[in-house]
């Protein structure tokens, strides 16, 4: 093949899965001809980009091939070592896989390579899942919040779950996190459509509500919108995937709204929480729920 027309093929090979967030090693800002010229004198190079790229359209789309993009990265780290880009794209992979420490230990790595490598939307949103399911709740609130302005770069259903997560993160770290919580659970509510996430937002921006103190506007949009049993509501597999950066809000999202319906109920579910959850920072607030409920119960349920 000519070599022009060759490189030409290469450019296209190297551009193709990369949408954004193209590393710059692989990319072709300043001149085209003399990056794809210099990609064609350096094998190794030419086939870290197409790793790279490969690793990323793996993670594509809503059924990512997470262990054949893991593969793939941890392949091209091999061939060329010491760039960001392949350890963003182990840690997305791992991410995916529920493998969280090595997660963040790959992204950690990337970020000391290159402070800009966890600014891709797609890096920070692996980063703060990472982070909100070890525990780290407070930098996780703040890799949300750096997301919350980019929710062109997802899908609008991608984006409820999203502003979902951020929400059950920000209502973690108590009061200083309440407002962070209930803008991004309203953004949730909005976004999301007749599904599971649409079920948990409006559930938690009552829990969020309450605990602000806005004991009347959380009944009123339990009234409105509750439709059956909440524990069906956070038992489905999109519920307990987004709670999952946040596991035992789930407990409180139930007792609120089972208050209404079921009062020995709602009390025995806020005791749960405070098992599931005793350093929280709402175990005061629970503990009130929980004193009401008995205060209110009768005899009969008292037995």
């Amino acid at each position: 093949m000519p070599l022009v027309p060759a490189l030409v093929v290469l450019a296209q090979v190297l551009a193709g899965p990369w949408s954004s967030g193209r590393p710059s090693e692989c990319s072709d800002d300043g001149s085209r001809a003399v990056n794809v010229w210099e990609r064609a004198k350096s094998p190794e190079l030419r086939r870290y980009c197409n790793l790279i790229a490969s690793a990323a359209s793996k993670l594509a789309g809503p059924t990512p091939s997470a262990a054949a993009a893991l593969q793939a990265a941890r392949e091209a780290e091999g061939v060329l070592r010491g760039h960001a880009a392949a350890r963003v794209l182990e840690g997305r992979a791992l991410v995916t896989l529920g493998r969280l420490g090595e997660a963040l230990t790959a992204l950690e790595e990337a970020k000391a390579r290159d402070g800009k490598a966890l600014d891709d939307p797609a890096a920070l949103l692996a980063w703060a899942r990472a982070l909100a399911r070890t525990g780290r709740a407070e930098e996780a609130s703040g890799a949300y919040r750096a997301l919350l302005p980019r929710s062109s770069a997802f899908s609008t259903a991608s984006w409820a779950g999203i502003a979902l997560e951020g929400g059950l993160v920000a209502m973690t770290r108590g009061n200083e996190g309440l407002g962070d919580a209930t803008a991004a659970l309203r953004e949730a509510l909005r976004s999301s459509g007749e599904d599971d996430i649409r079920d948990v937002a409006f559930l938690g921006l009552a829990v969020a509500l309450d605990r602000s103190g806005r004991t009347d506007e959380a009944r009123a949009l339990l009234s409105e919108r509750l439709r059956g049993d909440p524990r069906r509501l956070v038992a489905t597999e999109g519920a307990k995937e987004a709670l999952g950066v946040a596991p035992a809000e789930a407990s409180a999202l139930v007792a609120l709204a089972l208050e209404a319906t079921d009062q020995a109920g709602a009390r025995d579910v806020w005791e749960a929480y405070l098992d599931e959850a005793p350093k929280s920072p709402w175990c005061d607030h629970a503990r009130a729920h929980v004193a009401a409920l008995s205060k209110r119960a009768s005899p009969r349920s008292r037995r």
